[in-house]
């Protein structure tokens, strides 16, 4: 340990502890939250890192800083901070890590920049301030999974990715991989994001400079679902023609074929109760803002999802319906082949308005002609955004559109809301 290290290390704690002190001060709705990171002097680090539990900081790179510009210190616990209570860091190893970095780090300094505390204030300030809003222009809102996607969709240059990586960096995420021996969990962040939630309502009453920071929270603290979870809903209870060897007894059929030559005394059942997809509807809205590679896309990963052995009957109902105002086309599967051409094959047709209704009906009116025996459930694929039925349908109803960082439009009491995150539709538009 050198020398330098250990005489800054008592001043660059009273740095932080003055830096924790005024946070509180003027945002009390964080106590919480700063409560949930420790500070711990690291020699060498040249800056700060967070790993969920601690803020990693070097004295000696800390004091210059300070020195230069007081705020400094308020500034970066505040950054790594925001970092924690958004889940920044436990979402890294499920996209583009340096995209994500990115983004999280012009998300929360935009939320910062929005707030507007004082003490915290930097030189490159109005800098951030003027690519921020160029940026939100375009986006609408500043959260860090629609910057993510700006910023692949738009496919900026190395050049500029360069700047805003230069502009908006504040700490190293080399430590965000969530590991296990982690004290402080996601569940445990979570909570604590409830509550930064709640407090902030109070704080924020009559002021209007709080919008990233909500819209960010927002995102942070809704409810995730694994799509393929989901999909294990509209699975039905049916025989399927296999052998049973669950209650198949080898011991009797053995011994039969030694003591009576090839008479076994106990035949194999040729049939066993599975769950498996055997009736279903897939709803496409094929209207203008809902098309093209995202709906062929959707339509692989569902199939991928449900194409194994264990989720497909040899023989199933599924019928694909594309429909916008009103139904366009159905199209019925009854094996994978069929499922294979049309993914191939088939053009989407529509491109009008949006009007979920006329699907319904369309599927009522397949029921009373005993097009199905036991029709479990259907699934919409569409931007949200139209005319819903009124009345419960007698099947389960799952309205999948994409995740645009924000909650999305309300669907009816009945029906099943799920956001599907643009990255996993990524791999299947390659």
């Amino acid at each position: 340990m050198s020398d330098l290290f250990e005489k800054a290390v008592p001043l660059a704690k009273k740095v932080m502890d003055y830096a924790r002190d005024s946070i509180l001060v003027n945002m009390r709705f964080l106590d919480m939250a700063l409560w949930g990171l420790t500070p711990e002097p690291k020699e060498g680090l040249n800056g700060f890192a967070s790993d969920g539990v601690k803020i990693y900081y070097d004295p000696v790179f800390l004091l210059r800083r300070y020195k230069e510009e007081p705020a400094f210190a308020v500034r970066m616990y505040l950054h790594i901070l925001f970092h924690m209570i958004f889940y920044h860091s436990f979402r890294f190893d499920k996209v583009d890590g340096e995209m994500w970095s990115l983004g999280a780090d012009l998300a929360v300094e935009a939320a910062i920049l929005e707030l507007e505390i004082p003490g915290a204030a930097l030189s490159k300030d109005e800098e951030q301030k003027r690519k921020l809003r160029l940026i939100k222009e375009d986006i609408g809102s500043l959260s860090a999974e629609k910057i993510y996607r700006y910023l692949k969709n738009f496919q900026i240059s190395v050049k500029e990715r360069k700047e805003l990586s230069s502009l908006f960096f504040m700490d190293d995420h080399d430590r965000w991989k969530p590991r296990e021996e982690l004290e402080i969990t996601l569940e445990q962040w979570k909570k604590l994001s409830e509550r930064v939630k709640a407090d902030l309502k109070s704080f924020s009453a009559g002021k209007t400079k709080s919008e990233t920071l909500e819209k960010s929270l927002l995102e942070a603290v809704k409810e995730r679902y694994d799509y393929g979870q989901l999909l294990r809903k509209f699975m039905v209870m049916n025989e399927d023609l296999q052998v049973n060897d669950d209650e198949f007894d080898y011991i009797y059929y053995t011994y039969g074929l030694a003591r009576y030559g090839n008479m076994p005394l106990v035949e194999p059942l040729e049939y066993k109760d599975s769950k498996k997809v055997k009736e279903f509807v897939i709803a496409i809205d094929t209207s203008a803002s809902c098309r093209g590679p995202l709906v062929h896309a959707f339509l692989r990963k569902t199939y991928g999802l449900l194409k194994g052995e264990e989720n497909f009957f040899s023989k199933m109902n599924v019928h694909i319906i594309q429909c916008d105002h009103q139904v366009q086309r159905d199209t019925k599967i009854t094996c994978q082949e069929d499922l294979d051409y049309f993914l191939g094959h088939e053009k989407l047709t529509g491109f009008g308005s949006t009007d979920f209704r006329p699907v319904f009906t369309h599927v009522e009116e397949l029921l009373q002609k005993g097009e199905f025996e036991n029709l479990k459930g259907l699934l919409y694929f569409t931007d949200g955004y139209g005319i819903y039925p009124k009345a419960m349908p007698p099947y389960d109803v799952m309205f999948v559109f994409l995740d645009n960082g924000d909650p999305g439009p309300e669907v009816p009491p009945w029906a099943i809301k799920v956001l599907l995150d643009y990255e996993e539709l990524e791999s299947e538009m390659r």
